[in-house]
């Protein structure tokens, strides 16, 4: 029999964060040969930009099986199951011992950046026999462009280097790209290494996630430390509640416990709420950014002065350099079409997405899949335990092992909230049909005092009946 026959398959994973490299266990564990291409300096370059970040989930959620076994032959001292770690913990105590302490150290390439993927001597257009061929990855190192063959491809690229912009219709609103020094997309520190920028500033907010609420919160306790803060939210929709989430409801304490905490800062006016605020530009007025809605008179005033915004509203995949790969994406979600009806908000709205592996992520394209916060497209409900469990299957069903990718293995948290159908953003930012009234264990509670925010800058007019200055809404 020929060599090449006996050789043990080779799988490309880019991407070396908890997913990329729980992939890279799996494939170790099954006798295949793994090569992660990372894109950063370092691994879990990604986790390195919202390190300050708590997780929802525990650790006892925050460690893949085969990983963990890799480094408990190494002699690793393994965390608490129960404490949450922050991103910076878990680089520390487990993806970096991960990446340096166990045999995936040699099958480990930084700065790599792969610029392409496509088929060796196929372009996209061929068909007859390309299935039989190996995957050509080309990737951009210190020493130069670079090139491997493999017998599959796993994208765990992630989507945070890609967020999206401030404009409402997905698009840079206009001046937004000539105001870029004055704001920030996704999480930032703002407590730690970007106190300064922020410190006694008006700082708005863009976003009802995850991110947005997060940033909030850290916002309102630098004003109690920096008393010339100031704190704005900008909300597209008209309903500051939904984005409480479902506080004792969700299995997952600290996410629901996020919700609670920020539900009472609103409800004290800690935050200015700007509610039906669609941002449609943004310009200069001397010292401060004046960031306009286009939205019409839905709300109090078409403007607001400020010194920093920070862009909360998601992410999206970026799939330029797949350019030559055979894809089939959801055309709304940009997601594996198969997964799409699990996590598109307007179908579902709950949070706890069933899990999935190899048969929803195939893609036409055989040997290569999506993995990780990638494969979800645009939909912002990702938990690290649904990416362990896409790459358990996807592996399994590279190796051959069709019974194993096919089972499910893992049991996800509920949510607590049930929204139903519609477009529906909540913290818990859901995914269950509204007909299976008890699938999350119910919908979240509506808030009971009559003090709960609605309209715009509720917070300001509750201040100034109070005799207090309010935020100037």
């Amino acid at each position: 029999m020929p060599d090449s026959l006996n050789k043990p398959k080779t799988v490309a994973i880019l991407g070396a964060g908890p997913v990329g490299l729980a992939a890279a266990a799996h494939v170790l564990e099954r006798g295949m040969q793994p090569v992660v291409l990372e894109a950063g300096p370092q691994v879990g370059h990604a986790v390195r930009q919202w390190s300050h970040v708590p997780l929802f989930s525990p650790w006892e959620y925050a460690i893949d099986k085969p990983s963990e076994r890799l480094l408990v032959a190494a002699a690793w001292n393994s965390p608490a199951p129960d404490q949450y770690p922050t991103g910076g913990e878990l680089l520390a105590q487990y993806l970096e011992p991960l990446a340096t302490r166990t045999p995936l150290k040699e099958h480990i390439r930084t700065s790599s950046l792969v610029t392409s993927v496509g088929r060796a001597g196929f372009d996209k257009m061929k068909s007859n026999g390309r299935a039989f061929e190996p995957f050509t990855i080309r990737y951009q190192n210190g020493k130069g462009p670079e090139q491997l063959k493999a017998d599959a491809v796993i994208d765990a690229t992630g989507t945070w280097f890609s967020p999206n912009p401030a404009g409402a219709d997905g698009l840079p609103v206009i001046g937004e790209r000539e105001t870029q020094d004055r704001i920030a997309y996704g999480m930032p520190d703002v407590l730690g290494r970007e106190r300064g920028r922020y410190a006694g500033r008006t700082v708005a907010v863009l976003g009802a996630g995850h991110s947005a609420i997060g940033t909030l919160i850290d916002l309102v306790r630098l004003k109690e430390e920096a008393p010339g803060t100031e704190v704005i939210w900008l909300l597209r929709g008209d309903k500051p509640e939904k984005a409480f989430g479902g506080g004792a409801n969700d299995k997952l304490a600290a996410r629901g416990a996020l919700g609670a905490t920020f539900a009472r800062l609103v409800m004290d006016g800690k935050i200015c709420v700007e509610t039906g605020f669609r941002v449609s530009h943004i310009s200069r007025d001397s010292e401060k950014l004046r960031v306009g809605s286009g939205s019409g008179s839905g709300s109090c005033g078409r403007f607001v002065a400020i010194d920093e915004l920070v862009v909360a509203t998601g992410f999206r995949p970026e799939f330029d350099f797949l350019r030559e790969v055979r894809l089939s994406l959801d055309p709304a979600v940009e997601c594996p079409p198969d997964l799409a009806p699990l996590i598109d908000p307007n179908i579902h709205s709950c949070g706890t997405v069933r899990p999935h592996g190899a048969r929803e992520l195939a893609q036409p394209e055989p040997g290569f899949y999506f993995a990780g916060m990638k494969s979800y497209g645009r939909a912002p409900t990702f938990l690290m335990l649904t990416g362990y469990e896409q790459v358990r299957s996807i592996v399994a069903e590279i190796a051959g092992d069709h019974e194993a990718a096919a089972r499910v293995e893992l049991v996800l948290p509920e949510t607590g909230v049930c929204s139903g159908p519609g477009p529906a953003a909540t913290l818990a930012e859901a995914d269950a049909d509204s007909s299976a009234a008890g699938c999350c264990g119910g919908p979240a509670p509506e808030p009971t005092s009559a003090e709960t925010p609605s309209g715009c800058c509720v917070a300001d007019v509750k201040a100034k009946q109070e005799g207090k200055k309010g935020c100037g809404c």
